[in-house]
């Protein structure tokens, strides 16, 4: 049996079909470009485009489908809400997804796409008797996937794992979700590069100012790297206060930082309600950016 998945990003389109019958081998992957700024029904034909293109590589057509999406579907109304490519807010996405392709199609917030994978065939395998994993992602934006006994919890409004709409700078930057010093504002990629920029007067990528943090030749890189570290380990221990997970799995481009493991781990310490002790394994992906479209085509 094969599984199909897509993973539906701002800028690219993904599918990818894995071989149930052979350790989830992958059969194809291919790309598309979204077009977003086309508008939705240009989305839903690139996916029906790409659709027909992997069907026509692999010698049959999906009889199911996963989607990874940037936000999620409101569970009463079924329209698409809270997501950073705004044109799908407020569409019957599931409903015109099955009308286009004429088959059953599950849709999951990326997020969560990201930690049912890491949690069924990456990091979790090491961790058989973790029955909680959540999924952070911290990289141009911040989110977060919930799985309890390998099964996504998306919640009674749909918003299961959002962590990076938690406030945790008061009176911090305005996020666009109405709220201000939401943890995105506070430790994503881009609110990293703004803070350097607001303390030093210039600008500089996120990788840049690592590098002069790590050869301690700037007192601004200094407080922006501080600033990650002490603003991580509250937002994390949170996490474990509330859910106390047996895995934490940290994707994206912020996570890819050593120091988030080591000194970032300490100051998960100072926070915890355990006088603390952190016992809980927390670690890069396997999956790599796979993550997401491997977790479509498992739901």
């Amino acid at each position: 049996m094969k599984l199909w998945g897509i993973d539906l990003g701002g800028t690219k389109i993904e599918c990818a079909v894995l071989d149930s019958n052979n350790n989830l081998e992958v059969v194809v992957r291919m790309r598309l470009p979204t077009e977003s700024a086309k508008g939705y029904e240009h989305i839903l034909s690139q996916i029906k485009k790409l659709i027909d293109m992997v069907a026509e590589q692999v010698g049959e057509k999906p009889h199911k489908i996963g989607f990874a999406t940037p936000g999620v579907l409101e569970p009463e109304s079924q329209l698409m809400k809270n997501s950073n490519t705004i044109c799908l807010n407020g569409k019957p996405m599931q409903k015109d997804l099955e009308d286009l392709l004429g088959i059953p199609v599950q849709l999951a917030n990326d997020a969560n796409c990201f930690a049912l994978a890491e949690a069924l065939i990456g990091a979790g395998k090491d961790y058989p008797k973790a029955e909680v994993v959540f999924g952070v992602i911290m990289g141009t934006g911040v989110g977060g996937g919930l799985v309890v006994n390998n099964k996504i919890i998306g919640g009674h409004h749909g918003i299961g794992g959002e962590w990076g709409h938690n406030i945790l700078e008061e009176n911090g930057q305005p996020c666009y979700c109405g709220k201000s010093g939401c943890v995105e504002q506070v430790i994503s990629g881009p609110a990293l590069e703004r803070y350097y920029e607001q303390v030093s007067g210039e600008k500089l990528s996120l990788k840049i100012i690592l590098e002069q943090y790590n050869e301690g030749t700037n007192e601004h890189a200094a407080a922006t790297i501080e600033r990650l570290l002490e603003y991580y380990g509250r937002a994390i221990s949170t996490l474990i206060n509330v859910i106390d997970p047996g895995l934490i799995v940290i994707g994206g481009g912020v996570g890819n930082i050593d120091l988030l493991y080591t000194a970032g781990f300490e100051r998960i310490r100072k926070y915890i309600f355990n006088k603390g002790v952190v016992t809980t394994p927390i670690l890069k992906p396997r999956l790599g950016d796979s993550a997401g479209v491997f977790g479509a085509a498992l739901l």
